[in-house]
């Protein structure tokens, strides 16, 4: 779909140079997190050894109901120490989650359960040792690396969960999207940052301690940021900012025409002239108070509809150009998947 050379993108830049590729924007979320997983070997490691720990305890009704004995039994020890709130939805019994290869958000609730359930899985795997998938999955779990993975990628999850769930959704806001795309990036930074204030703070020289902070915890953030990064340009970004201006549901709080007249400029520079450009400012300042400010225009929730309405009321044809303009927008379509 995307290849340089020969695939569909490079078919349809041979013949119009100007047209923009936009990737599923919650497709290339899940990729940057995939490549992160597969491109340190712990990490992948971890995944599959995670995977096998849940298959495991969850082979069986009869394993699924010792898990339960054993939550119950870790919850009514933590309630008498006071480490637990004690109230209605608090505390609930569970089993532990299988994750969908494709719903990244699926992976952090598995990681987040196994957490949670951590004694209570190391009950299990204890009780039925003499299974010998037990007894390997249980030399994994109790392994440092293994818990320490664990509590890494929960906390790299917990980050990048918001964005995955925004780019999933049905009614994705791209400019909400791209915004959060900055301060996941900026958080991982900073979860990054903080850490390495208090590794530089301690006096040891390349230990294990070592290893597991520059081999496995900034190896991960590392590559987490250059791979959102990279799929997340800023030109990519920028452009569906821009684009986003003409959006009725945006429009409605505040109608930037220097946006539009930026989106032309640097975007759009072989569709309009010069005469064009000076134009439309003139144009978009009419379509300010006749469309923007019109009873029917609060009506309107997509740009595809904003379309539709101006040629029914035929004004597309008294601002020609702030029309070209949204169908340009308009062929430039971004993708959700929905995973849910």
């Amino acid at each position: 779909m995307q290849g340089e050379w020969n695939c569909l993108q490079a078919l349809i830049l041979k013949d119009f140079l100007y047209a923009y590729y936009i990737h599923c924007l919650a497709h290339r979320q899940q990729l940057a997190l995939v490549t992160v997983s597969y491109e340190i070997v712990p990490i992948h490691h971890f995944f599959t050894k995670r995977t096998s720990v849940v298959n495991i305890v969850g082979a069986s009704c009869k394993r699924n109901d010792e898990l339960k004995l054993a939550q119950a039994a870790d919850i009514e020890y933590m309630i008498s120490i006071d480490e637990l709130e004690i109230g209605r939805k608090f505390n609930q019994i569970g089993t532990l989650r299988r994750p969908g290869d494709t719903q990244w958000s699926s992976h952090f609730r598995s990681v987040s359960n196994l957490i949670k359930m951590f004694s209570a899985t190391y009950s299990v795997l204890l009780n039925i040792i003499e299974d010998g998938d037990a007894d390997a999955a249980y030399e994994v779990m109790t392994t440092f690396e293994f818990v320490f993975i664990l509590h890494l990628m929960k906390e790299i999850m917990a980050i990048t969960d918001i964005l995955c769930q925004a780019l999933q959704s049905k009614s994705q806001d791209v400019l909400h999207a791209m915004h959060l795309v900055s301060s996941t990036k900026a958080l991982i930074q900073k979860f990054r940052d903080d850490r390495q204030g208090q590794a530089l703070r301690q006096e040891d020289n390349f230990t294990v301690a070592e290893h597991y902070r520059v081999n496995l915890f900034y190896a991960v953030i590392d590559y987490q940021l250059q791979e959102l990064s990279g799929r997340f340009n800023e030109h990519a970004v920028q452009l569906l900012i821009l684009s986003s201006t003409l959006d009725p549901r945006k429009c409605r709080e505040s109608f930037r025409i220097g946006d539009v007249c930026q989106l032309v400029d640097k975007f759009y520079l072989a569709d309009f002239t010069d005469v064009d450009k000076m134009n439309l400012k003139i144009q978009l300042d009419h379509y300010e108070y006749n469309v923007v400010q019109h009873p029917k225009f609060k009506s309107l929730s997509t740009i595809f509809d904003l379309s539709q309405w101006l040629v029914s009321t035929r004004k597309a044809t008294i601002l020609p150009l702030v029309y070209r303009i949204i169908v340009l927008v308009l062929t430039l379509p971004v993708s959700t998947t929905t995973t849910e």
